[in-house]
């Protein structure tokens, strides 16, 4: 029994690029495809998607790199907070040592 490979899931960033390399003068589907090691089918399929839903192509799944940003964001001061209080509460206990 064959072990199946993983699918390899692309970025919408990089299906657009890759069709947008695709085309460019002189550059065939192929040579694309082959450089960035997809399937010319699978090629085929970005760009059908791209023609039929246009901007709406590719929506992917999870989160936004903004969502993703605001959300480390958050946790960062939510870290900063923790770490100012322990600060304090060392420079408090500290202080009643002596």
């Amino acid at each position: 029994m064959t072990k199946r490979k993983p699918y390899k899931r692309y970025s919408s960033e990089f299906k657009l690029e890759a069709i947008r390399r695709a085309s460019e003068e002189g550059v065939t589907d192929r040579a694309v495809c082959d450089e960035l090691g997809i399937s010319t089918r699978q090629f085929k399929l970005w760009r059908y998607e791209i023609e039929v839903l246009g901007k709406y192509a590719f929506p992917g799944k999870g989160q936004t790199r903004d969502e993703e940003v605001t959300a480390l964001k958050r946790e960062l001061a939510k870290v900063k907070k923790e770490r100012d209080f322990l600060k304090e509460a060392a420079a408090y206990f500290a202080k009643g040592s002596r």
